[in-house]
């Protein structure tokens, strides 16, 4: 189980790296055919100020996004209870609890730190669990707490709005500049090639390989609040059990965000063929055979 939260961690910090190393690379690029490195450090700046606003913003984004409800004790009490527990065995704060008014079997967790966390199920989910079962699902939410995924998430939203953001910048700076009219500058046509190919290298960062990065910073992060769920409840049968009816009674939430799907503990929309490529998600079956394997080692 611990070589599972470690090769985890291992894997999210390594495709990190190598993104940040891509974005540092292009930014460089950008300084270096342009002779002006500065309005790429702007681009970055603008996207770093935005991320931090997201970051702080999440937890209130997410509940609005979603119709999720505050409760207090005497409102679930079960819920709350569980909770509760769980955040007394782990020395957590205890997060705020919500419920969703949604039929659909679902739970996420935010929150950029233990003190601001925030965990909420719908009511079809409290509707179909036991309380293993349920126990499973909430240690696995605040294991996304605990694991500090909202951060990690965060940074790669950052990262890819950033290479977005050069590359909307380039290709704009290629097609409305007049280098390639001003016959003063010998170097205006290579220059403008440039920006050309910078913008469409940037392009396929942001739009192509950005969002596969997103989803396999999410799966690993996925396997991860698994794992975590595990160590804390001591039962990973219980969430094993747990993900065998998310995938038998699964179904698109009625206010279903994609910018929300990777918080929630099984994906919210219904993904087509080419949706599945980018899923944020990991096939349920693989993450219940690791979770058995998990439970083979107390």
């Amino acid at each position: 189980m611990y070589s599972a939260i470690a090769a985890n961690k291992r894997n999210t910090v390594i495709i990190i790296g190598l993104f940040v190393a891509l974005l540092a690379g292009i930014s460089l690029w950008w300084g270096y055919t342009s002779g002006n490195g500065s309005s790429a450090l702007m681009i970055v700046g603008f996207v770093l100020v935005y991320t931090v606003f997201q970051y702080y913003a999440a937890g209130a984004l997410a509940v609005a996004m979603s119709g999720a409800q505050e409760i207090q004790k005497s409102d679930n009490p079960r819920l709350w209870r569980i909770v509760e527990n769980l955040s007394i065995t782990e020395g957590m704060p205890m997060p705020k609890v919500y419920v969703i008014p949604d039929d659909a079997p679902n739970a996420f967790a935010t929150g950029r730190d233990p003190k601001h966390a925030i965990v909420a199920a719908t009511t079809g989910l409290l509707a179909i669990m036991d309380d293993k079962e349920l126990e499973g699902v909430m240690a696995h939410e605040l294991g996304h707490v605990k694991n500090y995924d909202i951060r990690v998430s965060t940074i790669v939203f950052g990262l890819v709005s950033a290479v977005g953001l050069l590359a909307d910048f380039a290709i704009r700076l290629a097609f409305y500049s007049n280098w390639n009219r001003d016959s003063r500058d010998s170097n205006a046509g290579a220059m403008q090639l440039a920006f050309w190919a910078i913008g469409i290298v940037a392009s396929i960062v942001a739009w192509l390989i950005g969002p596969l990065v997103t989803a396999a910073v999410s799966r690993q992060r996925e396997y991860l609040a698994d794992a975590t769920s595990a160590e804390i409840t001591r039962y990973p049968e219980g969430l094993a059990r747990a993900l065998q009816k998310l995938a038998e009674y699964g179904r698109p939430m009625r206010r279903a965000s994609k910018s929300m799907a990777h918080m929630y503990i099984a994906d919210p929309i219904k993904p087509g063929l080419v949706e599945r490529m980018f899923s944020t998600h990991p096939p349920i079956p693989d993450r219940i055979a690791r979770l058995k394997k998990i439970g083979g080692g107390f």
